[in-house]
């Protein structure tokens, strides 16, 4: 065995990585007040400056889950990313129950830093209900997870902080169906993109945690099916790639330290918006949740055509 091969092997153990990201759902409670319920949170994943939306997406999934009866599951959350979120600056939660009916609860969800709102989000919660059911079927013919190369494979080899971040430093093993973006555009240009993920280790077996945990991952790969469509690639020079708006549905109960494919294709692109929207299968083919996602898609070959300055 090469020494490369055996870096490779020992850093995407990844087991550091899971337990911070098993650190960051474990908030702490605040004093409350003004009607909120409110928490404290950390950020221990540092790949840029900004915090990465699917965490703070994942934080208030465990922040909601605090204020409802335990019989209630979270079905969907519609959350919106207000402002980047800062690293370095501590991170706060407010939960605000807006309804609390026979079979379902309603809570607004806020995070803040420094006094100012980075994201706000609506969580509807359901006790378990007996109703007609059906689902969609797992695409066909998609190769097995085991089959396909691992990140640190694909980009451990980049000497750059941020490659290095993405190969060594995330908490969720990823395997890409098509060739990934990180070096190289797609030629084919398809609007779609599939991938298998799971944790690194083990997760326990609260189902607040492997929710807040599908989120957290849910968030890694919308923008891609619109960098496929238009020839782009994530380590491309002057793009700007911010996610808007994100919305979850969970289906049915799913474990997010086992195999899950997540399949996203991307209907419209317009107003350097792209919109993706999203499907996760076990490995078995059950449908577990469904995702949209709209990211804000600055392409530099567009800018001559802005009349603003060229930031948000």
């Amino acid at each position: 065995m090469s020494d490369s091969t055996e870096r490779i092997e020992e850093k995407t153990a990844g087991v550091p990585a899971v337990d911070d990201l098993l650190r960051m759902l474990q908030l702490n409670p605040k004093e409350s007040k003004d009607g909120f319920e409110s928490f404290e949170a950390m950020t221990l994943n540092r790949e840029s400056s900004r915090i990465y939306g699917g965490q703070v997406l994942a934080q208030a999934i465990v922040a909601g889950a605090q204020s409802v009866a335990a019989d209630r599951t979270m079905h969907s959350i519609h959350a919106y990313f207000v402002r980047p979120g800062d690293v370095d600056q501590p991170l706060s939660f407010n939960v605000k129950k807006l309804n609390d009916g026979r079979s379902f609860s309603t809570r607004r969800i806020q995070a803040s830093q420094a006094s100012e709102e980075i994201f706000s989000a609506i969580a509807s919660y359901q006790t378990d209900t007996q109703g007609a059911e059906h689902s969609s079927p797992a695409p066909e013919n998609i190769p097995d997870p085991e089959s396909l190369p691992t990140v640190a494979e694909l980009v451990g080899h980049v000497p750059l902080p941020i490659a290095q971040a993405i190969a060594f430093e995330r908490p969720f093993d990823i395997r890409h169906v098509e060739p990934p973006l990180w070096l190289a555009a797609d030629p084919e240009r398809k609007p779609s993109t599939a991938i298998w993920f799971k944790a690194f280790a083990p997760l326990g077996d609260d189902p607040i945690i492997h929710q807040a945990a599908i989120a957290y991952a849910s968030d890694y790969v919308p923008v891609e099916p619109g960098l496929r469509a238009h020839g782009k690639y994530w380590l491309e020079q002057g793009m700007k790639v911010a996610s808007l708006d994100h919305a979850v549905w969970f289906h049915r109960p799913a474990r997010a330290d086992e195999w899950l494919l997540y399949v996203l294709d991307s209907p419209s692109a317009q107003d350097a918006r792209s919109l993706a929207t999203g499907k996760i299968f076990t490995a078995e083919g059950v449908h577990v949740a469904t995702v949209a996602q709209e990211t804000m898609l600055r392409l530099p070959e567009y800018r001559e055509n802005i009349t603003a300055p060229y930031q948000d």
